[in-house]
């Protein structure tokens, strides 16, 4: 199975697009990007990618049938989602909170209930070069996020190794978008919100069992707290980037910094080799 690198951090703005995208056009091998924050997807705005094509993605909710329709409320009263409810003389369907899991359908006594696909969502694919890309986007409105970032993260290809760019946080997006990987980059930045951030993404890659290394952005700032924390839990800095006026100046013009400033083409490429390493590939 090809080697998968998640990119994540306990909060956002801390550079998760700009490592994901430079580190993989720095890879020393073709590879798969997956922006996995549905929500507010933007790897696209720095790669530029060769769209090839879209789909929607839908989920199962319940359709019912009123001819068959006893209310009895054998539906209502079985969902721990409160996504059904009984008005008047008919069921009503709260399609947002329904976490498409059939529970309704095993309960119906009269078999009421079908299923019908409802569309949540969009996943795009394109390329840049040696970089194959994929990304999700949310409707508007959507509740849940979770199952787009799983369909985002099946999108595979054989043998070619995956980058996933992660939602910011430790919620549950985030557990969908590491599940699975070889080794998660812990990107931070030298700040006391950095810093007690990072602290959660540490727990939480622990507490489902993966590797993990860390990316300080902004190097040259704060006074060393990040670097002691990450000596006492035993966690290796993987690439220090500086804080720099020409680095902000690419990236705030939605420029990829390699191209630009060589020095930088030469730190991702040795934080790829290097992630490969600690996650055993």
């Amino acid at each position: 199975m090809a080697f998968t690198l998640a990119v994540a951090s306990g909060k956002g703005g801390t550079g998760k697009t700009f490592v994901s995208v430079n580190l993989a056009l720095a890879a020393s091998t073709p590879v798969l990007l997956q922006d996995c924050d549905v929500e507010e997807p933007n790897d696209h705005l720095f790669l530029r990618p060769e769209w090839e094509g879209e789909r929607r993605v839908s989920l199962p909710v319940p359709e019912f049938d009123m001819d068959k329709c006893t209310l009895c409320g054998a539906c209502r009263d079985a969902c721990r989602f409160h996504a059904i409810a009984i008005l008047g003389d008919k069921p009503l369907l709260f399609p947002e909170l329904c976490h498409s899991c059939g529970v309704c359908l095993a309960v119906c006594p009269t078999g009421a209930i079908t299923e019908k696909p409802r569309a949540f969502g969009t996943i795009s694919k394109g390329r840049r070069g040696k970089v194959r890309f994929v990304q999700g986007k949310l409707d508007v409105g959507e509740a849940r996020s979770s199952p787009l970032v799983e369909a985002v993260r099946a999108e595979v290809e054989p043998g070619l190794p995956v980058i996933a760019d992660c939602p910011p946080g430790t919620s549950c997006p985030v557990v969908a978008a590491v599940t699975g990987v070889d080794f998660v980059l812990l990107v931070t930045e030298p700040t006391p919100f950095g810093l007690h951030d990072l602290d959660l993404a540490v727990r939480m890659v622990r507490e489902m069992g993966l590797g993990a290394g860390v990316v300080l952005n902004k190097s040259d700032l704060g006074k060393g707290e990040v670097e002691a924390f990450c000596e006492r839990e035993g966690l290796p800095i993987l690439a220090r980037i500086p804080f720099r006026k020409d680095v902000a100046r690419v990236v705030s013009s939605g420029g990829i910094a390699l191209e630009e400033i060589p020095e930088l083409g030469r730190v991702f490429g040795d934080l790829w080799e290097r992630a490969l390493r600690e996650g055993g590939r």
